[in-house]
């Protein structure tokens, strides 16, 4: 694990697993994640957390996961300009 990144994980009752984890991020991303709030609460007609726009966007980026490359053909190295879309993968998983 690196410092940018904590994850803590919890055994649920019905079986599942929650992952929290907490994310250190330049300030830009932040503000990409605001404006990401933003498009969603207009869309839903309610207030959105950056919380529920992190998820929104994990959620949309699976589902067009289906449709990526094969791994020897995955992107380089993640940079700090990169945008919100694509996430680094944690070291040390699958």
């Amino acid at each position: 694990m690196n410092d940018r990144v904590t994850p803590a994980m919890q055994a649920l009752p019905d079986g599942e697993a929650e992952i929290s984890l907490v994310v250190r991020l330049p300030w830009e991303d932040v503000a990409r994640l605001g404006q990401e709030a933003g498009r969603l609460a207009s869309q839903r007609q309610r207030p959105v957390t950056l919380d529920e726009a992190v998820s929104h966007r994990l959620r949309s980026n699976r589902a067009s996961a289906a449709h990526a490359k094969p791994a020897g053909e995955q992107p380089a190295a993640v940079t700090s300009s990169t945008s919100l879309t694509s996430l680094p993968r944690i070291s040390g998983t699958a």
